[in-house]
This record gives C-alpha cells, sequence and structure tokens, in this order.
C-alpha cells in the first residue's frame, strides 16, 4: 500500500484518478462526471478515492492507513485562506475547497494547478526527462503554465508562479495596437494572442472558437489560414523568447490544443535569435509526451514515496 501515488484531475465535466506505481505505472484510472456543484463534487472525489482504494484491494480501515494523494485544479488556493482563486469554473472560486477536502475525504492531500501537474509530470517521467528546468505551457480555450527545477515544482508565494498567458505581448509593434483586453481586466495578455479561439477568429472571424484544421487549410493555400499561423508563430516566437530569457530553462513543453499544431511549433525555433540574448539558443521545444493524462499524473507526483511511508 505504501509505493502508491494518488491522483486526481478535477476537470469541468469529469473527475478523474489514478493510482500510479513508485515507477510511473499507471496501476488503475477511474472517471466519474463532475456535479458542477461544491458540496456534490466533494463528496463525488471522496467515493472516487474510496473505490479506487478498494479496487486495489487496499487495507485501509485504520485512519492513519488511508492513503494522501495530490489534486489539479482549474486554479489556485490561497495558501493564507484555504480559498480556491482564479479558476475558470468560476463556482469554485472563494471556495474553502484547502479546508473542505481533507475533512472529508479523511486524507492528506496537496493541491495544485492543473498546470502545475501538467508540467511536473513532463518534467519527471514526460518529453522533458532528465532535464533540469522545464517549463510547462498548455495552450487550449486558455493559457497556462507551471515551472520545475531539479524535479520539484515552484509555484511561487502566491501559487501564480507559470502564469505567462496574464503577461503582456513583449516587443509589440505599432501595427498590433490598441492591444485586445482581456477577461482579467488588463490589455494586451498573451492569452488574447495565443489561445485557441484567438487563433480560431484570426482564422475564421470574431465569433470562431475552433482552428481545427486550420494547418491542413493553409498547405491546402488557404491564405487567411495561412497569415492567421503566420501572425501566430510569430507571437509564440516572441513569447517563448521571454521565458527564455527569464528563466533559462533547458526545455517548453507544450500542452493543450496548441501541441496539436506540430507543423507550426516547428517553425518557432528559426525566430526565437531575434529576441533571446544569446548567440546560439539551445532550448528545447518539445511536445508532450502523455496528453490528456500529464495532469492528473502530475498529481500523483506531488506526494514522494518516502512521505506516503
Amino acid at each position: 500500500m505504501n509505493s502508491i501515488r494518488l491522483g486526481i484531475d478535477l476537470g469541468g465535466t469529469k473527475i478523474e484518478v489514478v493510482a500510479m506505481s513508485p515507477a510511473g505505472d499507471i496501476l488503475l484510472r477511474e472517471r466519474v462526471p463532475n456535479p458542477g456543484s461544491y458540496e456534490p463534487m466533494m463528496i463525488a472525489i471522496r467515493d472516487l478515492l474510496d473505490a479506487t482504494t478498494a479496487k486495489l484491494g487496499l487495507d485501509e480501515s485504520s485512519r492513519g492507513a488511508r492513503l494522501p494523494f495530490g489534486i489539479g485544479i482549474p486554479g489556485s488556493i490561497d495558501d493564507t485562506t484555504g480559498l480556491i482563486k482564479n479558476a475558470n469554473a468560476t463556482w469554485l472560486n472563494a471556495m474553502p475547497f484547502g479546508v473542505d477536502l481533507p475533512q472529508v475525504t479523511g486524507r492528506q492531500v496537496r493541491v495544485e494547478n492543473d498546470a502545475n501537474c501538467f508540467a511536473l509530470s513532463e518534467a519527471i517521467d514526460g518529453a522533458a526527462s532528465g532535464r533540469n528546468i522545464v517549463f510547462g505551457v498548455i495552450i487550449g480555450s486558455g493559457m497556462g503554465g507551471g515551472l520545475v527545477v531539479n524535479r520539484k515544482l515552484l509555484s511561487g508565494r502566491h501559487h501564480i508562479a507559470g502564469e505567462w498567458g496574464h503577461i503582456p505581448l513583449p516587443w509589440p509593434r505599432l501595427e498590433e495596437f490598441p492591444m485586445p483586453r482581456c477577461f482579467c481586466g488588463n490589455e494586451g495578455c498573451l492569452e488574447r494572442f495565443l489561445c485557441g479561439p484567438a487563433l480560431a477568429a484570426a482564422w475564421k472571424g470574431e465569433g470562431s472558437r475552433s482552428a481545427e484544421g486550420i494547418e491542413e487549410a493553409a498547405a491546402a493555400g488557404d491564405r487567411k489560414a495561412q497569415a492567421a499561423l503566420d501572425s501566430y508563430v510569430d507571437y509564440l516566437a516572441r513569447a517563448c523568447s521571454l521565458i527564455i530569457n527569464l528563466l533559462d530553462p533547458d526545455a517548453i513543453v507544450f500542452g493543450g490544443g496548441v501541441s496539436n499544431l506540430k507543423a507550426t511549433l516547428a517553425r518557432v525555433p528559426g525566430l526565437l535569435p531575434r529576441n533571446v540574448i544569446t548567440p546560439v539558443c539551445r532550448t528545447e521545444l518539445l511536445v508532450n509526451k502523455h496528453g490528456d493524462s500529464s495532469g492528473v499524473r502530475g498529481a500523483a507526483w506531488l506526494w514522494d514515496i518516502e512521505e506516503i511511508r
């Protein structure tokens, strides 16, 4: 029992659990719908964990023997109040998740942002395994990131480390003004240029949400698709250059919908020398290894085996 890690990924529509061996092998994976309200969600997490340990044949009859778990959420915990903040599932915000969850489940828990869990997973045994400094990014309907140094997650004083989506677009040009307004209240945030809906809007017009098929359309001669991707590569190269100048990572690992744009990502390294302040840029730009499983795997990696024992 003491050699098993448990991880939970709290998504907008589902709750997923994995039980993982010390080597990172998945022993069991289950998912249930997210009820979409606070108290039923807490009960669903508790029941899912209890069902998982029962299926593994673990004896948790004594309270002290209950396995701890890690959980990735679409937001973060304020460590002074235990309240959730910055969650895109807005009904979670200001809820005492960090206080209630251990009480409801009867287990020790570590809570992290889902992008942090993604970065941890890919740094430990994913695409960036063996690298010392890893910046993991998720770009989909929104944008998030996480920083891992020597296999340890750095979440920061306010648990916002890696939130590169709310850094302004660097090295702006006159024709890029006025900058688009972000939901956070600021203007020019990277998320407004790089999220999936922004790429879709640049291709098909305002109101479009999906950029699926854009690379194929560009290859077939769609000039709007080509122009949208050209701009996107430029924005992404500037964003990555900023991260490289600031953190000098060994690797940047991409997840979310942008990781499917492999031809587009392949163009980015060629543009980095314009803004990276080193003669030769050796930072690797990598596509994730574990795909949609990275978040839940990273949640399980939040606990070391020695701590579980």
